[in-house]
C-alpha cells in the first residue's frame, strides 16, 4: 500500500527532471553558440535526408518481427502459452536491427553512386 503512493509522486518528479534537463540543456548550447559569435535564432538543423528511410524500415522490420513473433507463438510454441514474451522482444529487435541495417546498406550505396 506505500509504495502504490510514491508512483504518482515519482512520475511527477520524473517529468520534471526531464522537462528542467531539456531546457537547460538547449540553454546551454545557445549560450555556447553566442560566446563563439554565433546568431542562435538563424541557427538551423542540418536535414538528414535519409531520415524516413530509417524510421519507415525500423519500422516495418519491427512490424514483421512482431508479426513473425505472434505466429510462432500460436503455431509452434501453442503447448507452452504463457512463457514466450522473449521471442517477442527478440524478434522484434532483430527485424528492427535488419531494417537499419537494410537502411544504412542503401544510403552507402546512393552516396557511393553520387561521388561517381
Amino acid at each position: 500500500m506505500e509504495g502504490k503512493a510514491l508512483i504518482p509522486i515519482l512520475v511527477s518528479l520524473g517529468l520534471f527532471a526531464m522537462v528542467f534537463g531539456i531546457v537547460y540543456l538547449r540553454n546551454r548550447e545557445r549560450m555556447a553558440m553566442i560566446e563563439r559569435g554565433m546568431d542562435p535564432r538563424s541557427y538551423k538543423a542540418q536535414p538528414a535526408p535519409y531520415q524516413n528511410l530509417k524510421w519507415g524500415l525500423l519500422l516495418i522490420g519491427s512490424g514483421l518481427g512482431l508479426f513473425l513473433a505472434y505466429l510462432l507463438d500460436r503455431t509452434v510454441f501453442v503447448n507452452s502459452r504463457n512463457e514466450n514474451e522473449a521471442i517477442y522482444f527478440g524478434l522484434i529487435a532483430v527485424f528492427g536491427g535488419l531494417g537499419l541495417v537494410l537502411s544504412y546498406n542503401i544510403e552507402k550505396k546512393e552516396l557511393y553512386n553520387d561521388n561517381k
